[in-house]
């Protein structure tokens, strides 16, 4: 039988190495190219994924402590310009992401099933349990790993 939390956390656990590979060598020109005004460069991609790594566990924790806690949304654009994802170390925010999913996925490994089921109450989506926040971090991960892939220059 397939476990579906089992697939959630296969997942969440290849994200880093996935990331890793796919931003390997390569120039540091290459990674904070913009592809078009507006839009985001590789660099700026992993950011974004380690800073939403770090609102997922900040609310998996809530969820799990809180009965029903507001979750309230954050503009990512927003954020990318506040924080200057620009200018930051692609080194140093793949190591920040690795962890942040290391202790992530540490976290939902050992819930039962009333921890899996425990709900938040998201500002854009509504109810929602630990469950769905993480299926939903696994699929946000592919869509951002196949962002970066199609910015990679082609040599």
């Amino acid at each position: 039988m397939i476990s579906e939390r089992g697939e959630i956390l296969k997942a969440l656990r290849a994200g880093p190495i996935i990331l890793r590979r796919l931003v390997r060598d390569l120039p540091d020109d290459a990674t904070r190219a913009r592809p078009a005004p507006g839009e985001w460069a590789i660099v700026e991609v992993v950011a974004h994924l380690a800073d939403t790594e770090e609102r997922l566990l900040a609310r998996t924790r809530r969820m799990l402590g809180e009965d029903e806690p507001a979750l309230p949304p954050y503009d990512p654009a927003e954020l990318a310009i506040e924080r200057g994802y620009i200018e930051m170390a692609l080194p140093d925010e793949l190591d920040r992401f690795e962890a942040l999913r290391r202790e992530q996925a540490g976290l939902l490994e050992g819930l039962t099933d009333d921890g899996w089921g425990r709900i938040g109450v998201h500002g854009e989506h509504g109810r929602i349990t630990v469950q769905q926040l993480a299926a939903h971090t696994a699929g946000e991960d592919a869509d951002h790993f196949a962002q970066i892939a199609r910015l990679i220059p082609l040599n």
